[in-house]
């Protein structure tokens, strides 16, 4: 089904009224959570370490990871969770801020799409199909820098698409090309935007139908160019003036770092050590696009027929999509979140047969099914580790530092699998879609709710610096070594560092020295792994496990004097070359 009847009048005023419903539907389900959590790693500690120091420094051009210029992604992320924490002055708000507006955007500009480009109802079934994709809300749940890039991608999309097929209009165009200049200086992929203009030239040369057909000058064309290298400059220019201004090795490092190495490196896979096969996002877009790829095999006659009949939208939406998987099916690393822009026009060319695939005995069965299985595998499993039979998990609480053995979590487990089945007994196999569709939304809240509180002392580790706090007592102070960035934002007071991306054996070295000149009053806070060989250990305390890592801190009288540590080779270390993609 490639095309769908215009709504009538009071339709479509049903329809407005059904995507007002969807939006706050939306925004409980992606805001369940907000305010209740501190940053969790890998990522979140990160980013909002760097938007604390923007904010605590005026140093909003030069991102800061402690004393050292943090140089693995550009600043937009930082600058918009800094600018939240001035309008609310809560962190645990401000973090999420940006990925959460991110997604509601994104749904909108997925439903006005398919409204322009079809009608109300293609668009309010492609903004779903969005919303209820396991990866779009696993990540807008998050303080990642993907959700960011998926909306500025969208934006672009939505003003080129209006311009190449529903135009001449300029201005809308000129927006795309602006917005992604604005994805550039998020993450640098937001050129994938352009790809646009591929499919769109190839349709326009074969006459297909559906196409703007009006040439334009060459100025106008040219401002595309111009809006997009305009928003490119926003960022780099006063960054190249003031590093050039600064004139040390740091910033010229910093520079060439940013510009060069996270860039052309990263894709080349020899950054961040994500290489995979060629094939990679093929299960990418069936798994972690679950829901909505059960929709693909009511779609793909309804494709196939479209282009056909040359239809531009079709050719466009897919085009698109189908050049932005082969980039990064080429590039050396890759990640599943690198998919995250494809999902909206994917949707959009799902919209107009997601009613009848919706609508289709095999969609409800399947769909009852998946809630079923669902629901049965987080009962069955949340009981089964309650007996204690799961040992490999009750070691993972044992690293998490679970107060209470992991029984949170497997009431958590038991609640979210109660509400899949609950879920599928009440819609039945006759309304299978709803079934699956009211236990996700469920799952989704009772993991932003339940999760936040019973996961955030570990993940954040805000418990273990509290408690290092309480060993240390009010008036010590504290040194960091192979400290995580979560380390530095949850202390409870002003601490000293000794280089983040410094070997861990200098870090030490140094630490030892700092504390040799007022032993009395300073501790050292270290990671047991990159410290162990060197510390007595009936004299230092254990301060817990954080992120499956166990902490010590110690005094001076716990140093053996004048000892280099030996480090596991295979000891986890961290630094640049991990950036912001590792996974904890």
């Amino acid at each position: 089904m490639t095309s769908a009847a215009p709504s009538s009048p009071a339709d479509a005023a049903r329809e407005r009224r059904l995507f007002w419903w969807l939006m706050l539907a939306a925004l409980v389900v992606l805001g369940a959570g907000i305010g209740l959590r501190d940053p969790w790693p890998s990522d979140e500690p990160r980013f909002t370490l760097v938007a604390k120091h923007m904010v605590e420094s005026g140093d909003w051009l030069f991102p800061h990871r402690g004393t050292e210029l943090y140089s693995d992604k550009p600043p937009m992320l930082m600058w918009l969770e800094a600018a939240a924490y001035q309008v609310f002055g809560n962190w645990r708000i401000a973090f999420l801020l940006p990925s959460l507006l991110a997604g509601m955007l994104t749904l909108v500009l997925t439903w006005d799409l398919g409204r322009r480009l079809w009608n109300p109802r293609v668009g309010l079934f492609a903004a779903a199909a969005v919303l209820v994709t396991f990866q779009f809300v696993y990540q807008v749940k998050r303080a990642q820098i993907d959700p960011l890039v998926m909306m500025w991608i969208t934006l672009a999309n939505w003003g080129l698409l209006l311009h190449l097929l529903k135009g001449p209009n300029w201005r809308a165009y000129w927006l795309g090309c602006f917005a992604a200049g604005l994805g550039v200086i998020t993450k640098g992929v937001g050129v994938l935007a352009l790809l646009m203009l591929l499919p769109w030239l190839f349709a326009r040369s074969r006459g297909w139908a559906g196409v703007n057909r009006t040439p334009g000058s060459a100025w106008q064309w040219a401002g595309g160019a111009l809006a997009f290298l305009a928003a490119i400059a926003l960022w780099l220019v006063p960054m190249l003036l003031v590093a050039h201004a600064r004139g040390s090795a740091e910033y010229d490092a910093y520079v060439n770092d940013i510009l060069l190495r996270q860039t052309a490196k990263r894709y080349g896979g020899s950054v961040g050590g994500h290489a995979q096969p060629f094939w990679y996002y093929l299960p990418v877009l069936v798994l972690h696009f679950f829901p909505m790829s059960l929709a693909y095999l009511g779609a793909w006659r309804g494709w196939w027929q479209g282009l056909r009949q040359r239809d531009a939208r079709l050719l466009l939406l897919l085009g698109w999509s189908v050049l932005v998987v082969f980039f990064f099916s080429l590039a050396g690393g890759k990640r599943e979140v690198y998919l995250m822009p494809v999902l909206p026009m994917l949707a959009l060319a799902l919209g107009p047969s997601l009613q009848a695939s919706v609508g289709a005995r095999w969609m409800r069965v399947t769909a009852w099914l998946a809630a079923m299985a669902a629901g049965g595998f987080l009962l069955v499993g949340g009981i089964w580790a309650m007996q204690g039979h799961w040992s490999r998990m009750e070691q993972q609480i044992v690293e998490r530092g679970l107060a209470d053995g992991g029984r949170g979590l497997w009431w958590m487990g038991i609640s979210m699998g109660a509400v899949f089945l609950l879920s599928a007994l009440a819609f039945r196999p006759r309304r299978g879609v709803h079934a699956l569709l009211a236990g996700m939304a469920g799952f989704w809240i009772i993991w932003g709710v339940w999760a936040s509180a019973l996961f955030n002392d570990s993940n954040s580790a805000v418990g273990v610096m509290r408690k290092a706090g309480q060993i240390a007592g009010p008036q010590a102070q504290i040194g960091l070594v192979a400290w995580k960035e979560q380390n530095l934002l949850m202390a409870d007071r002003p601490v000293t560092t000794f280089g983040f991306k410094r070997e861990w054996e200098a870090q030490y070295a140094a630490a030892v020295r700092w504390q040799a000149e007022a032993p009395d009053q300073r501790w050292i806070f270290a990671l047991r792994d990159a410290v162990e060989s060197c510390v007595i250990e009936d004299r230092a305390q254990v301060v817990g496990y954080a992120n499956r890592r166990l902490w010590w801190i110690f005094r001076a009288d716990a140093v053996r004097p004048d000892c280099v540590p030996r480090i596991d080779p295979q000891a986890e270390r961290w630094d640049s070359s991990y950036g912001s993609d590792d996974e904890d």
